[in-house]
């Protein structure tokens, strides 16, 4: 214990992550997006059509369930491409940098050596455009830590294995 040292660092010499260049999401990601958003929506609609009108308590408010549904979908859109435009990602030598967010932006920065294992996830609308998610898992947790969204397949895959590699050589 006699060499002991607890030395200050000095934060403002540290490497800055906001520095980073991040790789925005795919543009066909915006589409699979609202597609699926515009799906739920429909079914949302219709299931309020369908009580508005067969509710008796309801059908005196037709009107304002109708504009409170249209507002709502609305700002859900607005909200969804907000996010949509922050999001993005970047792989660099020895971490992985996610950040997402609209009011409050997160930035996920996770070292290669914590990463445990790494998964590709393929929705059914996101597919017929040719895009994939890169989910990143830590140990501690059955979900993942960071699922990176609206990715071109093909770069999903080499993603996918650059990681699986980088988890090979902690090993």
């Amino acid at each position: 214990m006699e060499n002991f040292t607890n030395d200050t660092i000095d934060t403002k010499q540290l490497p800055r992550f906001e520095a980073v260049e991040m790789t925005k999401l795919h543009r066909f990601y915006w589409k699979a997006l609202l597609i699926n958003t515009l799906i739920v929506m429909i079914i949302v609609g219709i299931a309020l059509g369908f009580a508005s009108y067969n509710i008796e308590e309801w059908v005196e408010y037709q009107m304002e369930i109708s504009v409170g549904y249209v507002v709502f979908t609305a700002l859900l859109l607005l909200f969804l491409r907000l996010g949509f435009k922050k999001k993005a990602y970047a792989f660099r030598e020895h971490d992985v940098i996610y950040r997402r967010g609209v009011i409050a932006t997160n930035t996920i920065v996770i070292p290669y050596n914590r990463v445990q294992h790494v998964s590709l996830h393929e929705g059914f609308v996101s597919r017929i455009f040719g895009l994939a998610e890169v989910e990143i898992f830590t140990a501690g947790g059955a979900s993942s830590d960071i699922g990176i969204p609206g990715i071109a397949k093909s770069e999903a895959e080499n993603i996918k294995q650059l990681l699986m590699g980088k988890i090979q050589k902690t090993l």
